[in-house]
Parts: C-alpha cells; structure tokens; sequence
C-alpha cells in the first residue's frame, strides 16, 4: 500500500519522480496551509482529508505529470492550459520542469485557491 508522497513519486521514473516533486513544490509554496494526502497514485492538496475540500492533486504518469483542479472548468484559462471534458474538474499534463514557470500556470493555481478562499 502507498502511504506517502515519495513513495507515490519513487515509484516512477526520475525525471518524472523530479517533475512531481516541482509540482508538489510548487502547490505548497502558494498553499501552504494545504492538507496533503495520498490515496493510490495521487497526491492531494486541500482544506482537509476528504473530496469536499480538495483544491489539487498530483498524479505521476508514465510520461507526465497531472495537476488536477478541483472545480479547473469554471476557470478562466485564456492561455488554453486546461484539459477534460468533465462538468466539474480540469487538468494541466506536465511534461518538463520548465512549464512550472509559465506565469499561466501560476494564475490558475492562484484563481482555484482564490475562489476556494471565497468559500
């Protein structure tokens, strides 16, 4: 059973392993105060242990890695970052480091934890 972040990201190759720790990085240095859980292969962060608080999660692929925004669809995303087709959630694929520095990226990060703080 995977019970912990490295343990999630060790499971994956090493460039991906290191892109997953940037992500997770970078969540934590703009929320902080984020709840981080673990449950499989993803990485949570949020308000508080269950679904309902969930703002993002980390989820390591084979050739990616996955930022999931809890509520990415109403998000204002002119730069077209986003994927999904769902009601609710959206998602960035993470390729390369590099990507982490588009100011795009930053915004929708601070767009979903403002509308969470509106809450």
């Amino acid at each position: 059973m995977i019970e912990s972040v490295e343990q999630v990201l060790a499971a994956r190759e090493p460039k991906i392993a290191e892109l997953g720790r940037s992500v997770c990085q970078l969540i934590l240095r703009r929320f902080p105060d984020a709840v981080v859980t673990v449950d499989g292969n993803d990485i949570g962060f949020g308000t508080g242990t269950g679904y309902k608080g969930l703002v993002f999660t980390v989820a390591p692929a084979k050739a990616h890695v996955t930022l999931g925004i809890a509520g990415g669809a109403t998000l204002p995303d002119p730069a077209g970052l986003l994927e999904g087709a769902g009601k609710v959630h959206r998602h960035v694929k993470l390729r390369h480091a590099e990507e982490l520095a588009r100011p795009e990226l930053a915004e929708l990060i601070d767009a979903a934890l403002a509308r969470r703080r509106e809450r």
